[in-house]
């Protein structure tokens, strides 16, 4: 799947609870807990996403050519949060994933309906998960 498609998926998922941020947050809680987990080893420092409130942890390896990203964090929304994310760049092309819009983000509502702090806990992850597939663009 593109991730426009993913995209696409998650949007029609959340659709499903209509206004009803109560059902969204749980389905974003269940999300965390499909979360491809970080390796221990990798829980350092220099994989914390600056800007979270809660900890954290964004490790990224090229597979195959592809980005395949696994993380973890100590709060439940937040872990749920990284799921997404990872759930639609994971397993793709850096370039790909650099030039991504994310528009699915603000068409499901989920920065108006977090804190100003998750919000921009939101936003580092996206950065951090772009900078890291920098990387591997040669």
């Amino acid at each position: 799947m593109t991730i426009n498609e993913i995209e696409k998926e998650i949007v029609e998922e959340f659709e499903i609870f209509g206004d009803d941020w109560e059902g969204k947050y749980e389905h974003l809680i269940d999300l965390g807990k499909s979360l491809p987990l970080i390796k221990e080893e990798f829980k350092t420092e220099d994989r914390i996403i600056k800007g979270c409130q809660s900890r954290v942890w964004l490790n990224s390896e090229l597979k195959e050519g592809n980005v395949v990203y696994t993380a973890d964090a100590d709060a439940i929304i937040t872990k749920g949060m990284v799921a997404l994310m990872v759930r639609v760049l994971s397993n793709h092309k850096a370039e790909e994933i650099v030039k991504a819009d994310l528009k699915f983000v603000d068409t499901i509502g989920l920065k108006e309906h977090l804190s100003p702090t998750r919000a921009n806990g939101l936003v580092s992850m996206i950065n951090m998960m772009k900078t890291d597939a920098l990387k591997f663009i040669s």
